[in-house]
């Protein structure tokens, strides 16, 4: 039998797929417009009338369009399109981090040395309310731990605020280091480190209490924001799976129990009424 807290749960965790699909079509718009200007406009010359000819296509979600418009004056001839991400390298030990011009808000650090460790790490989360402390799969997801490490050793998440809390949905989302969580500010969920990487760890991938993983935009969008599972959520297999929780849940569970602010999503989301600041971010372990 179906009970009405059931049903909740299958709302909110719809509308979050049809928000992380928005958000997709929305990324897709933002790299199209981004490559337009710069390598994708074609120049025709008629009658002294000089006439840009491009295609535009898709939308997202929680990511910003690219603020650059095309331009007119763009050259004609063709150049390569933007530069994918490319999955880990057993024989090289390497992973294919990219520059990511059109991810939105943007926290610049560079990016992360394309050599990465398999070793497994212990990555702490220094909160205002207590440690959580999660033990990190390198072996399965090499990439996502890399750039963890590479962001932990930047302070890039120092004074950082998580600012998606879901209660029905039962996920802690943050890693956006421009979020000010406080229901009111539209770009929340939108900052990255300006660059991305590949999914990984996808097959039979399940997102359960305890997990940790990616946000993204779409395939093979990831950045720097993630999320801490503290219920059964019953996502697909979309989300790089990177990490397990070993301590510090039961923060997660009181600071459900208080709630989210006004202003929400409208799937039962929204920024958390208890604040969660991340103090520091270290990880132990080989890099």
């Amino acid at each position: 039998m179906v009970t009405g807290k059931d049903r909740q749960k299958q709302l909110a965790r719809e509308h979050y797929q049809r928000q992380m699909q928005a958000r997709t079509d929305r990324q897709l718009r933002a790299r199209r417009v981004a490559i337009l200007g710069t390598s994708t406009a074609v120049v025709v010359v008629i009658g002294g009338i000089v006439a840009a000819i491009a295609l535009l296509g898709g939308t997202d979600g929680d990511v910003a369009t690219a603020s650059a418009a095309p331009s007119a004056s763009a050259p004609a001839t063709d150049a390569p399109a933007a530069a994918e991400p490319t999955a880990y390298n057993p024989a090289t030990g390497t992973c294919g981090y990219v520059a990511d011009p059109g991810s939105g808000q943007v926290k610049d650090v560079g990016l992360p040395p394309a050599k990465v460790s398999t070793d497994a790490g212990t990555m702490t989360i220094k909160t205002n309310l207590g440690d959580i402390v999660a033990k990190l799969d390198a072996a399965k997801a090499p990439c996502t731990v890399g750039s963890f490490r590479y962001l932990a050793s930047k302070n890039y998440f120092k004074d950082t605020k998580c600012h998606r809390l879901g209660t029905d949905f039962p996920i802690l989302q943050c890693g956006d280091p421009l979020a000010k969580a406080d229901g009111k500010n539209a770009t929340d969920g939108q900052g990255g480190p300006g660059y991305r990487f590949v999914d990984e760890n996808l097959e039979g991938a399940k997102y359960t209490r305890g997990v940790l993983a990616m946000a993204n935009s779409g395939p093979n969008t990831n950045g720097s924001q993630f999320f801490i599972v503290f219920g059964d959520t019953g996502l697909n297999a979309a989300y790089t799976p990177f990490g397990t929780v070993t301590k510090g849940l039961e923060i997660l569970d009181k600071v459900a129990k208080q709630g989210i602010l006004p202003g929400g999503t409208g799937d039962g989301t929204g920024a958390p009424k208890q604040t969660v600041e991340i103090k520091d971010v270290t990880i132990t372990g080989k890099s």
